[in-house]
This record gives C-alpha cells, sequence and structure tokens, in this order.
C-alpha cells in the first residue's frame, strides 16, 4: 500500500496535472463565453435581417401572383414536354 504525503513524488505530479487541467477548464471556459457572445450577437443580427424581409408574395397583387403562377406552369409542362422526349 502506497501512502501519499505532501512531499512524495506522486502527490506532486498530481498537483501538476491537476492544475494543468483546471487551466485548461478556466480557458474552455473563455472559449464558451465567447462563443456564446457571438452566437448571440449573430441571433441578433439574423432576427433583424429576418423582419426586415417580406414575404415575396404579399407585395404581389392577385393578378401578379396568377401571371407567375401561369409562366410557372408553363415552364413546368415545357420540362415534362422534353422529358418526354
Amino acid at each position: 500500500m502506497i501512502v501519499l504525503t505532501d512531499n512524495s513524488p506522486h502527490t506532486k505530479e498530481f498537483q501538476r496535472l491537476l492544475d494543468e487541467i483546471r487551466s485548461e477548464v478556466k480557458s474552455l471556459q473563455g472559449q464558451i463565453d465567447e462563443l456564446e457572445s457571438e452566437n448571440s450577437k449573430l441571433k441578433s443580427k439574423l432576427r433583424k435581417i429576418e423582419k426586415g424581409q417580406a414575404d415575396i408574395f404579399s407585395e404581389t397583387s392577385e393578378s401578379e401572383r396568377l401571371a407567375i403562377r401561369h409562366q410557372v406552369l408553363g415552364l413546368i409542362s415545357k420540362i415534362d414536354n422534353h422529358l418526354e422526349d
């Protein structure tokens, strides 16, 4: 059975490794804080951008929507015809 004293080499090595771990944990916690702050800023920026965007169809009139729908259906028809050939 090994009894560890404060001056034993094993205790000193353990303390050194423990200090390294504490230092690394503190560094990682700092990185987490920085990333959380950056994430919050990016989310805020995204919300601002999303708020400024409007639905493409909310700005168009009913007749314009029908015209767009007709164009899209025409394009789909052309693609179908091309694929059948």
